[in-house]
């Protein structure tokens, strides 16, 4: 296993480097660890090395890291594509969900959260490139979706998340994350209801210093912090 708390140093010296280079606060940037494809143990030492809030893409995995973690003080986001059948337990299991890009998965969410948990905290996932093969929906939808999404009960609407193609060049990178920013803005003056939308989930391993320059709140590290994938 790599070692995850030197990686975890130099992620946050990155993060906290340019967050100051674009004259932000770094504290107002949250570091999410992307767990998919890693080990239990992985896990757990990222969280003796002070982290707390972990990412999974895929459900099944994400259980039996959340049941194995389960004395632990860990915040589990749901960042993968969700099936109709899994939002009960995506309900359940998690306090975000980074993915949503179908009102009937927020309707599915919202009537399978639980009355004793807070209300979940929702992203949607904009496909800001236009990119055939990306999930997400068309930015040109996104406010319509916002406020059904905002009107459901037992959710939080708290902004959106991209994935960009990759690209080798930061002033491209800058570009798919400024679109973001910019509707997020464009969504905050839309409605009342979308006023206090906070959130900007963007930014990996390859691109979290562009992310970083154009106002990400959340960055989803996982390479930079745990290595390759094991599977």
């Amino acid at each position: 296993m790599p070692n995850i708390t030197h990686n975890i140093n130099e992620v946050t010296t990155r993060w906290q480097k340019n967050a100051v280079k674009a004259g932000r606060n770094a504290n107002a940037i949250n570091l999410l660890a992307v767990s998919k494809g890693q080990p239990i143990a992985a896990v757990e030492a990222a969280w003796r090395a002070g982290l707390r809030y972990f990412g999974e893409n895929y459900l099944q995995e994400a259980l039996a890291k959340i049941a194995a973690t389960a004395a632990l003080d860990i915040e589990w986001h749901f960042i993968g594509h969700m099936q109709t059948n899994k939002t009960r337990t995506i309900a359940e299991q998690f306090a975000w969900v980074h993915s949503v890009d179908r009102l009937k998965i927020a309707q599915r969410l919202s009537a399978q959260r639980p009355a004793h948990l807070p209300p979940l905290n929702i992203c949607l996932q904009v496909n800001i490139d236009g990119e055939a093969s990306k999930s997400g929906v068309p930015p040109e939808r996104v406010p319509a979706l916002a406020l059904a999404v905002a009107a459901l009960p037992r959710l939080r609407l708290r902004g959106l998340m991209v994935i960009p193609g990759p690209n080798p060049s930061v002033g491209n990178q800058r570009q798919s994350f400024r679109r973001t920013a910019d509707l997020l803005k464009q969504l905050q003056c839309f409605s009342p209801a979308l006023a206090s939308l906070d959130t900007l989930s963007m930014g990996m391993s390859d691109d979290m210093e562009a992310a970083i320059a154009e106002g990400a709140t959340w960055i989803r590290i996982g390479t930079a912090i745990f290595g390759p994938r094991l599977k």
